[in-house]
C-alpha cells in the first residue's frame, strides 16, 4: 500500500494517523504542520480516499470512557436471503456502531451477520438485542453476544516514520 503513496501523501497520512487536531480547523493546521495549503490536504485525502489507499476518516470513540461499559458484539443467524436488504437496516440503528456480514464457519458457527451494541449496563444491550431481534423477525434462526471485558485496539494502520 506504501508504494501506492508519493511522498506528500505519506506525509499526510502519518500527520493524521493518530488523530486530527482538536481545532476549528483540523485540515488547515495538518496544511500548516506540512507547509500545504488547507485546499491540497483535502483534495489529496479525497484521492486517496477515492483510489482506495484510505478507506475513511471518522471518529473513534473510547465508549468505556464515554461511559458505554457493556459492549457486546451480537451475532445473528440471518436467512441468506433476507440478509442483505435487513443488514442495512439493523447497521442504521442508533446504537449499533459497525455491522457487517461475515460467512458462516458451520457446523459450529451459523452466524452471518455480526452488530456491536453498546450500553451503560448488560440490561440496556439486552434491551437493544431485542430490538435487532424485533427488526430480524422470523428472519432470524438464532443470535448470541459476546461481550467485551477489555479493548484490545482503538487505532488503524500506522505508518513508520522512514
Amino acid at each position: 500500500m506504501t508504494r501506492s503513496l508519493d511522498p506528500t501523501d505519506r506525509r499526510i497520512v502519518q500527520a493524521t494517523q493518530a488523530g486530527l487536531p482538536l481545532v476549528a480547523a483540523p485540515y488547515a493546521e495538518i496544511a500548516a504542520r506540512l507547509g500545504l495549503s488547507e485546499t491540497e490536504v483535502i483534495a489529496r485525502l479525497r484521492a486517496m480516499q477515492d483510489r482506495g489507499a484510505i478507506r475513511r476518516i471518522a471518529v473513534a470513540p473510547n465508549h468505556y470512557a464515554l461511559g458505554m461499559v457493556a459492549n457486546g458484539m451480537s451475532v445473528w443467524d440471518v436467512a441468506d436471503d433476507r440478509v442483505s436488504a435487513l443488514g442495512p437496516r439493523v447497521g442504521a440503528l442508533p446504537f449499533v456502531s459497525h455491522c457487517y456480514r461475515r460467512p458462516r464457519r458451520l457446523p459450529g458457527w451459523p452466524y452471518n451477520l455480526f452488530a456491536m451494541l453498546h450500553g451503560a449496563d448488560r440490561a440496556e444491550v439486552e434491551a437493544k438485542r431485542a430490538e435487532v431481534a424485533a427488526l430480524l423477525g422470523n428472519a432470524c434462526r438464532g443470535h448470541d453476544i459476546l461481550y467485551s471485558t477489555r479493548i484490545l485496539k482503538k487505532t488503524g494502520l500506522r505508518l513508520r516514520d522512514d
